[in-house]
């Protein structure tokens, strides 16, 4: 196999459809905390970046040892998804409704939340170690570096706009971002369980 332009073209693709359940979150997270300085922006955008270029290498590695066990795994996911985003998501709503007489409703996002955020969106992106599983290794990681490049670029931009218009609608943020994750994480179980 070698370098070639579809190869490249594959990978941006892949990042591309990988990225849009971690580009939505981002814009949750955005509007939920509309004066987030940039240095957290690139923080959330890399956790989102890295998890979303590991679990197709995961993937790739259970294809090449133990496929036998993934796929049992796999009808999990969609399951694991739904469980986490829900549970950030109605975190989010159950603190801006708690705290809706004080002037600052948003939450800041925490460690340990963007990681279960980061988990939540990319556990179905180790699926595709099945479809990049004729790859060799080095050809493998090239592709979840690329995949990790368009995943930043595309958070980084759904971190944008969802601070400006979370600047905008601040009273209402953390519902409307919550309501998302609840979404996302629907989305993600429809789709794997009954598609």
């Amino acid at each position: 196999m070698s370098y070639n332009f579809m190869f490249f073209f594959n990978s941006v693709l892949l990042g591309v459809g990988l990225a849009m359940d971690a580009f939505s979150v981002s814009l949750a997270n955005g509007l939920n905390e509309p004066k987030m300085r940039r240095k957290k922006m690139c923080l959330i955008a890399f956790v989102f970046a890295f998890f979303q270029a590991a679990m197709p290498l995961i993937g790739w590695v259970c294809v090449h040892t133990v496929v036998e066990q993934f796929k049992a795994f796999e009808k999990f996911i969609p399951w694991i998804a739904l469980l986490l985003l829900s549970y950030i998501g109605i975190s989010m709503i159950y603190g801006a409704l708690k705290h809706k007489d004080e002037e600052e409703t948003a939450q800041k996002v925490g460690f340990a939340a963007l990681l279960l955020q980061g988990i939540a969106t990319s556990i179905d992106a180790l699926s595709v170690g099945f479809t990049i599983s004729d790859y060799d290794f080095l050809h493998a990681l090239v592709c979840a570096l690329i995949i990790a490049l368009v995943t930043f670029i595309i958070c980084i931009s759904g971190l944008l706009i969802g601070r400006k218009f979370g600047t905008k609608i601040s009273s209402k943020a953390s519902i409307f971002g919550g309501v998302i994750l609840l979404l996302i994480g629907i989305e993600i179980f429809v789709t794997g369980v009954f598609i």
